[in-house]
């Protein structure tokens, strides 16, 4: 018996009581309503399996927003693109395989899906949008494929679990520098996505914004003397840090960097920082104690609002 039986746009789609949605068509059109992400949003608490036939093109923006049952899906070859949050909070879902058709990932596309603890990104993607694993917590390991030349802010920020960030070799724009599990884009020596497990190499010369946003099970890290600049909110939200060691080569802390770090308690400020940005140390309630260097210029608003 089909529970839900309907046409949108250039697809059509079944329901069945078994909790199993069948689409096809040729294209799953962005939708970007907030009252009606999709033909089949109403219906979101009761699909369990999606099965996408071969033909659709495209699995459009919000496509299966809050399907927090959904399990398991079946993306044909056919599809070139995921728009952006496609599984925004689908927290049931445990693996997916993107077929090595898809060339790009949207923002947000698996944007809390908490459950998720395999994914494999295939050699035809190039391009992963901001925040596409977004507090994917169950996630443990991930690897960047050769293909891609594109990767957005606070791809991994949230992921709790991750543990190993390696880009395989040969590709042209992205490296992790001797299995140091981060991603470090070539051309700026500027590190821009981390984890718990990062080590950060000598050969970085900068730390980008969002690096490890939200990463709470970080509890310590050293920056080498290398690096000259700490960008926005690299290290915001990880509220595990105990301990961080600033190497001598730093000259800006940027707004943010450290906002609600609430457990780091100590931290050295060298010689060679001359700007502390907006918040910079905001939140991070136990810290007890700071020396500002005679080096600093400039100190932003709020810079220790709330120690």
């Amino acid at each position: 018996m089909i529970a839900f039986n309907a046409i949108h746009a250039e697809i059509s789609w079944n329901l069945s009581d078994d909790g199993t949605l069948t689409i096809s068509g040729t294209d799953m059109p962005d939708y970007n309503s907030y009252d009606n992400y999709t033909p089949w949003y109403s219906q979101r608490a009761k699909i369990k399996n999606v099965e996408i036939e071969k033909g659709v093109t495209n699995i459009g923006n919000y496509a299966f927003y809050s399907c927090y049952v959904l399990t398991s899906i079946t993306i044909p070859n056919s599809v070139t693109s995921i728009g952006n949050s496609a599984f925004y909070g689908c927290e049931g879902l445990t693996s997916i395989t993107i077929p090595n058709s898809v060339t790009s990932i949207g923002s947000s596309v698996f944007y809390d899906c908490s459950g998720l603890i395999s994914i494999t990104i295939p050699n035809s993607v190039t391009s992963i949008a901001d925040g596409a694993f977004y507090k994917c917590s169950g996630l443990t390991s991930i690897t960047i494929p050769n293909s891609v030349t594109s990767i957005g802010a606070s791809v991994f920020s949230g992921c709790s679990g991750l543990t190993s960030i390696i880009v395989e070799q040969g590709n042209k724009f992205y490296d992790s520098r001797n299995n140091c599990n981060a991603i470090i884009e070539k051309e700026s020596n500027t590190l821009i996505a981390g984890c718990k497990k990062t080590v950060i190499p000598n050969s970085v010369t900068s730390i980008g914004n969002y690096a490890f946003y939200d990463c709470s099970g970080l509890t310590s890290i050293t920056i080498p003397n290398s690096v000259t600049n700490i960008g926005e909110r690299v290290f915001s939200g990880c509220s595990g840090l105990t301990s961080v060691t600033i190497g001598n080569s730093v000259t800006s802390i940027g707004s943010n960097a450290f906002y609600g770090c609430s457990g780091l308690n100590s931290v050295n400020i060298p010689n060679s920082v001359t700007s502390i940005g907006n918040a910079a140390f905001s939140g991070c309630s136990g810290l007890t104690s700071i020396t500002i260097p005679n080096s600093v210029t400039s100190i932003g608003g709020s810079a220790f609002s709330g120690c």
